[in-house]
């Protein structure tokens, strides 16, 4: 019987999951299959309780990242951020994990970003959880929620503090033009629609720009960072960065980093080839 694993979020069919896990199984020789599955939000425990012993791993996406919390064993990361993206089965039962920290950490390494003091993160939902526990690991001690709703950011506000930094809210808005934002590395997790006439204050006092879309590409936040200098990340950083951790849980061995950039990469360029 095949191993089995799969990408699932709602919607999915866009992923570059697919490419990559199956070139890391080129990669370590395994004949492994990976899909993407489109699951309804709420449909994810029904779908897990539903696995036969033939799946290892699942990559899981917005909407589900906090359901699958509850669907397994919670590394570290999960228990405190309240997020998972991994979930995978053992001799002893499945575990939920979170690499999308470890994968921030890793894209920002890649572009010689690894000593950081101020961070800014746009939006405060799963991703941006993530995106300040990296933002921490890379000495951030100090951070900004930019935000629409204060009372909707609470649990990321309450994550900032739990990591010991000196955090503020600020409001996602015009008023932005009055009051650029300040950091060392800001870090944008809402659709890049969102910031198309907020794109040029928000990078105005920025040194490292990190998008974590990459597709449309460039957004506007990533146009207006570079027009003022900035370094500029973009999602498929991210996406190569957790996937090395997926990958090494799931199969228990590791693939490089520009293995699995280079799949996501090329999956891209041919998707807007065709």
């Amino acid at each position: 019987m095949s191993t089995r694993c799969a990408v699932v979020g709602h919607p999915v069919a866009h992923s570059l999951s697919p490419a990559i896990h199956r070139a890391a199984y080129r990669a370590l020789g395994l004949d492994w299959s990976y899909q993407a599955i489109d699951i309804a939000p709420g449909g994810l425990p029904e779908f897990v309780a539903g696995l036969d012993t033939s799946w290892r791993g699942l990559s899981v996406t917005m909407p589900h990242k906090a359901d699958l919390v509850g669907l397994g064993t919670p590394d570290e990361t999960v228990r405190r951020l309240g997020v998972a993206n991994t979930w995978v089965r053992t001799p002893d039962g499945p575990v939920v994990a979170n690499t999308d920290v470890e994968g921030l950490v890793l894209a920002c390494r890649k572009h010689r970003v690894d000593a950081i003091d101020r961070v800014a993160v746009i939006g405060a939902g799963a991703t941006a959880r993530s995106a300040l526990a990296g933002a921490a690991r890379l000495g951030a001690g100090r951070a900004t929620i930019v935000s629409r709703s204060l009372e909707r950011s609470g649990q990321t506000l309450s994550l900032a503090v739990d990591l010991g930094m000196e955090v503020q809210w600020t409001p996602l808005d015009a008023t932005l033009a009055d009051q650029p934002t300040a950091a060392d590395l800001l870090v944008s997790t809402v659709p890049a629609a969102a910031l198309e006439t907020l794109a040029e204050p928000l990078v105005a006092g920025v040194r490292t720009v990190f998008d974590v879309v990459y597709d449309p590409w460039p957004t506007p936040l990533a146009q207006a960072g570079r027009a003022r200098g900035c370094e500029v990340i973009d999602g498929l950083d991210l996406l190569a960065g957790q996937a090395v951790g997926q990958v090494a849980l799931m199969t228990g061995r590791q693939v490089p980093m520009e293995v699995l950039w280079a799949a996501a990469h090329q999956e891209n360029l041919s998707r807007h080839r065709s």
